[in-house]
């Protein structure tokens, strides 16, 4: 009498996954990914470029194609906005952190929101869920295509931090198309996994 009802339930806790482990890992494991972000060398005149990301997703080597992992932006924010000129010459700042599910990922996907060259005066922060924009001469940098991403293999390993630092390079993503309008084709590069 015992049996029918154990296969039963059983079965319920199959189709239902609800019986041990996670949807999101096989093994219910998870561990962090810290994304950090720095600039090349910028050229340009500006005193300040704010990139404003609006999401930042990993894709695991398991799931569908199309299926992302939002990496949350700190303090909770929606987005997050970062002046590339303040992460020159080895500065760095936290573009995203946040618990993922173990595994093998193979994409990061950023994408950016709006983008602002200011000529006259520097904003006061690196990166922060928002930034006071600065006084003086300004210009918006159209961004034909907002979604950047990137193939590059990592592994997201139990309890461990993986950092991971993004190269933004300002020089080569903004250009100046004449009579004060600018644009961007974002070019970021992972330089390290650790």
């Amino acid at each position: 009498m015992r049996w029918p009802f154990a296969l039963a339930l059983a079965a319920a806790c199959l189709v239902a996954s609800a019986c041990g482990g996670s949807s999101t890992s096989p093994s219910g494991s998870t561990g962090t990914l810290r994304m950090m972000l720095t600039d090349s060398p910028f050229t340009e005149d500006a005193k300040s470029l704010l990139v404003t990301f609006s999401e930042v997703d990993v894709h695991r080597s398991d799931t569908a194609e199309g299926t992302w992992a939002k990496l949350p932006f700190a303090g909770g924010a929606t987005s997050r906005t970062c002046d590339l000129k303040k992460l020159q010459q080895n500065a760095q700042d936290v573009l995203g952190t946040g618990s993922l599910a173990t595994g093998h990922y193979t994409q990061i996907r950023l994408v950016v929101s709006t983008s602002v060259i200011y000529f006259d005066n520097a904003a006061t922060e690196a990166c922060a869920s928002t930034i006071a924009a600065p006084d003086g001469r300004k210009a918006n940098v159209t961004i034909p295509s907002g979604e950047v991403k990137l193939n590059r293999e990592f592994d997201v390993s139990s309890a461990t931090t993986t950092t991971m630092l993004l190269d933004f390079d300002g020089d080569k993503s903004v250009r100046d198309t004449g009579n004060g309008q600018y644009m961007m084709s974002p070019v970021i590069a992972v330089v390290s996994v650790q």
